[in-house]
């Protein structure tokens, strides 16, 4: 009964924390017409303390939801487009010498925001994406021989191109996993295409955006993220959905084992657990439930399932997997 109580407290205080993410919502819409489904993988990214790896065709608004993102959330953003000739000093920053004091000095790059756009992430070369993973690992930077603490909230949203790969490079297996979620970025629906073409056929400039959240409200929210229950048989379903992707044959999926060349790693789990706290966080709930877990399961286990040779032969992609794998396994 006491817990009954508690939950419903907890409850409450998530319905009266999570309005800021609704005023944040009201500005988007300002100038962001359809893609809720990105833009909600977006707030929780931001609410748990993750990254996103969008994938989707130019034109699709990718830039500018996260550029209205961050500047609803009064948050400092930074787009940062890789290129192949890209330093890791382009990134991070580098040192300065003074002659005046015969010192060297830092000089801090555009990795030093809040929300940073990394743009067609795959053009860069591996000295780059390695700067780049200790700042979204660590959320810090070492510039020469001095470590540089990232301000908080820090977020990457790294953006690549499924269509072109003359030019880019692989990311890095350790990389791509510490990325929270890929998300896929589709085409809109024919209303809203029709409305976007509508609203943005103009010569006039974007509409002005107003910031409408402080650091507190979002660290607020974290921490009664951190609070949302989540009962053991849902702690076991989730560990189930991962495990599933490394040995199917345990779950009475044989015919996956030839198919799934290696399975998501044990971070999957913790940000599967994340995720769905925040997805149930936005649904102003007090606790997750299996629904919570497969809204955010294909977000967070597509790109930690490579489908071997079979399964390429067979056109069979990582998310044909996952939905085998929900079906397969048993929910709480």
């Amino acid at each position: 009964m006491q817990y009954a109580v508690e939950l419903e407290e907890l409850g409450r205080q998530i319905s009266e924390a999570s309005r800021f993410l609704e005023k944040a919502e009201e500005q988007l819409s300002r100038r962001i017409i359809g893609q809720k489904e990105v833009i909600q993988r977006v707030f929780i990214a931001l609410l748990v303390n993750g990254h996103i790896l969008l994938e989707g065709v130019p034109g699709l608004a990718k830039t500018l939801i996260i550029r209205t993102f961050a500047a609803a959330m009064n948050l400092k953003f930074q787009r940062i487009q890789f290129t192949p000739d890209m330093l890791p000093a382009d990134l991070i920053g580098t040192m300065i010498y003074n002659p005046k004091d015969m010192e060297f000095y830092p000089r801090k790059g555009p990795v030093f925001a809040n929300v940073i756009l990394a743009d067609e992430i795959n053009r860069s070369p591996a000295k780059v994406q390695s700067a780049l993973l200790e700042a979204m690992q660590e959320h810090q930077v070492t510039i020469g021989n001095q470590t540089f603490p990232l301000q908080e909230p820090f977020m990457v949203l790294a953006t690549q191109n499924p269509i072109e790969h003359e030019g880019t490079y692989l990311l890095p297996e350790a990389q791509v996993d510490r990325f929270m979620m890929k998300v896929l970025v589709d085409y809109p629906s024919y209303d809203e295409e029709l409305e976007i073409m509508l609203q943005s056929a103009t010569t006039a400039t974007d509409k002005e955006i107003t910031a409408v959240v402080q650091p507190d409200d979002i660290a607020r929210a974290r921490g009664l993220i951190d609070r949302i229950y989540v009962d053991p048989r849902v702690q076991r379903y989730l560990v189930d959905l991962v495990v599933a992707t490394r040995k199917p044959a345990l779950y009475g999926m044989e015919s996956l084992e030839t198919m799934i060349e290696y399975g998501a790693s044990p971070r999957a789990s913790i940000f599967l657990l994340l995720a769905s706290k925040a997805h149930a966080f936005l649904q102003n709930r007090p606790y997750i439930t299996p629904e919570d877990v497969k809204a955010i399961a294909y977000d967070t286990l597509r790109h930690r399932i490579r489908p071997g040779y079979e399964a390429e032969a067979d056109n069979i992609r990582s998310d044909d997997i996952i939905r085998q794998i929900l079906q397969h396994v048993q929910v709480p």
